[in-house]
């Protein structure tokens, strides 16, 4: 069994945290062969530390506790050889939540969820200085205008189970209810949420597509920066896999696919394949990683880097397991005005060059 407090009722600051399977960490246990039957809150208050009754049976009825699987009421009598698997239900952020008008690109709504297109530069929740003007603090206002009960004091953690960068674009789900949040949360930690991506990468890409598997964790020297790890000694397991779109000489259009989702995934695991995002500052595309030595490449190549001022990375496709249909939803979106111009920019190029 994985010993964690995840029915601590003290908030923790999970910041830094990317998606749900590191925000809600579990821990699974197989009852004992000699277990009597015995009610599952009771049994559970009993196992956790710290674990006070009426949060395990909020979890329960949250479903963030399964029973071989599947979600069952808190008088469920466990039995011998009987897998238990319980959620964490930590927030995503400790910080204030201070309503505040902003547009909000709505692709899709319903009772339960909500997806956002996220344009780039918006930072998608409150930290210790910057308690305003992040996605959050919009959704908020948006939320206080469907419903008029909602207070500063009551506004629910509704939903912020995953994140994407301040500078990359695309799209987010935010769940409306608990049960959506901890439906979203369970499928973002078991692997099952489908998340591609269009990317940018210096180079040629040999390979039409592939596999990174390589640990994430922070980098030993500079901390405010991740570093993939092959020997998986040092991080978390991440896993992201890569399919060529476009060839353009010293650059390449790609796709990527999430397995996990850990900090800066894609930006870390492409610079370790030598690879990094073009013009990605914080891992070394924002300067001229492959090409000539002309001055007129390193002006296009400067032009390029205007057009595009961050890292080209928009979140394109996302898709799960509806919260309360059990069906499957799937939401696109259309590339980003500065990635577009940038990849015209780049097939010009090339095709004058004929290097693509």
């Amino acid at each position: 069994m994985k010993d964690t407090n995840v029915f601590n009722d003290q908030d923790e600051n999970a910041d830094g945290v990317e998606s749900a399977e590191e925000l809600y960490e579990r821990f699974s246990l197989v009852v004992d062969k000699g277990q009597e039957p015995m009610r599952l809150d009771k049994f559970l208050v009993a196992r956790i530390e710290n674990a006070s009754r009426n949060k395990v049976q909020q979890s329960i009825e949250n479903g963030r506790v399964t029973v071989n699987g599947k979600t069952v009421q808190a008088n469920h009598k466990i039995k011998p050889g009987e897998e238990i698997i319980v959620y964490s239900d930590r927030e995503m952020h400790g910080e204030e939540i201070i309503p505040e008008q902003m547009p909000l690109n709505i692709v899709f709504e319903d009772d339960d969820i909500l997806i956002i297109n996220k344009p780039v530069g918006l930072v998608v929740h409150p930290a210790s200085g910057n308690p305003r003007g992040t996605l959050i603090n919009g959704v908020a206002w948006y939320l206080q205008q469907q419903n008029s009960s909602i207070s500063a004091d009551n506004l629910p953690r509704f939903g912020l189970v995953h994140r994407i960068d301040k500078n990359t674009s695309g799209l987010m789900v935010l769940a409306k209810t608990d049960k959506a949040v901890t439906s979203l949360a369970k499928e973002f930690f078991d692997h099952t949420i489908h998340r591609q991506y269009v990317a940018m990468v210096w180079g040629d890409v040999i390979e039409d597509e592939g596999t990174i598997r390589a640990h994430i964790g922070r980098h030993q020297r500079f901390r405010k920066i991740f570093d993939a790890y092959p020997d998986g000694e040092v991080g978390k397991d991440a896993v992201t896999h890569y399919k060529v779109l476009e060839r353009l000489g010293y650059v390449t259009i790609v796709q990527c696919e999430l397995e996990t989702g850990r900090t800066h995934q894609i930006r870390v695991h492409m610079k370790s394949i030598g690879h990094p995002l073009f013009n990605d500052e914080l891992y070394g595309g924002d300067r001229i990683v492959k090409g000539t030595v002309f001055t007129k490449y390193k002006q296009f190549v400067d032009n390029c880097f205007a057009i595009c001022p961050r890292h080209a990375l928009h979140a394109k496709t996302i898709g799960f397991i509806h919260p309360r249909t059990r069906k499957e939803v799937v939401f696109n979106s259309e590339m980003p005005e500065d990635m577009t111009k940038l990849f015209e920019k780049w097939r010009g190029y090339a095709k004058t060059k004929n290097i693509s």
